[in-house]
């Protein structure tokens, strides 16, 4: 039950005092065993709680997106494999996977209000996994997407030619491994924020993501934030609430 059910059902004296405060403490957190569910975080922040699959059982993920599907109407897995993928599909069968992202996604998603949108944008495309991760949260969200891949520096006309798509973002989600040149020639060009995403692509001395992370956090360009190595989720969600903030609340 949502909260707001229960306090009126306090009210219209349908429960009593015990009853209602049991059931608000259930509809705040549902305890698994393995885990303690967060019910409410879409009521507070506007995003139901994401539950990050990597070295979770399939099954233990399932528990968990039944939860969180229970109290939203819909739920969202990070970083699924395969196998894990197939079991939960078979658990959920309008469930939907991207292999690419490595996202299980449960339910349908907000129709997105307004024209405003997102660019999420990809040096390279080695880049692909990260950058669809960002572009799916922004999706789940409620958040409208425009998808710029393979448009990194090293042919930077890639990029010059999708001018009018960048700079009617209001925000931007720039994802690049090797050097992470993307992000700081993204922000000299556009108004808009720019989200910068580095990821674990490139060859030895890139440190697995390290040296586009520490690129990024030194761009001299204005308007750069920086999220974790391979981090599209949090690049993702950053993005909605820039596009949330414009429609005056962070509810998608």
């Amino acid at each position: 039950m949502k909260m707001t059910d229960i306090l009126h059902g306090f009210r219209e004296g349908r429960m009593d005092e015990q009853e209602a405060v049991r059931l608000l403490e259930e509809a705040r957190c549902l305890h698994l065993g393995h885990t303690r569910v967060d019910l409410e975080r879409e009521c507070r922040t506007g995003a139901p709680e994401v539950i990050f699959g990597e070295r979770k059982p399939a099954e233990q993920i399932a528990e968990i997106m039944a939860a969180v599907l229970h109290a939203s109407g819909r739920a969202l897995a990070t970083r699924v494999s395969g196998e894990k993928a197939a079991v939960l599909m078979e658990r959920f069968p309008d469930a939907r996977y991207d292999a690419g992202s490595r996202m299980v996604a449960v339910g349908e998603f907000p129709e997105p209000p307004g024209d405003a949108y997102a660019v999420v944008i990809s040096a390279g495309s080695s880049d692909y996994s990260v950058a669809e991760e960002a572009a799916l949260t922004l999706e789940f969200l409620g958040s409208r997407v425009q998808r710029l891949y393979d448009c990194g520096v090293a042919g930077l006309h890639r990029l010059l030619d999708r001018l009018d798509v960048l700079r009617g973002a209001s925000a931007i989600v720039a994802v690049a491994g090797m050097e992470g040149a993307l992000p700081s020639v993204l922000a000299g060009l556009v108004k808009c924020p720019v989200f910068a995403v580095p990821t674990s692509v490139g060859y030895g001395a890139s440190f697995g993501g390290l040296a586009a992370l520490l690129a990024m956090l030194n761009s001299c360009a204005n308007g750069v934030s920086v999220v974790n190595i391979d981090n599209g989720f949090g690049g993702g969600f950053n993005a909605h609430l820039v596009l949330c903030s414009m429609r005056g609340h962070r509810h998608s």
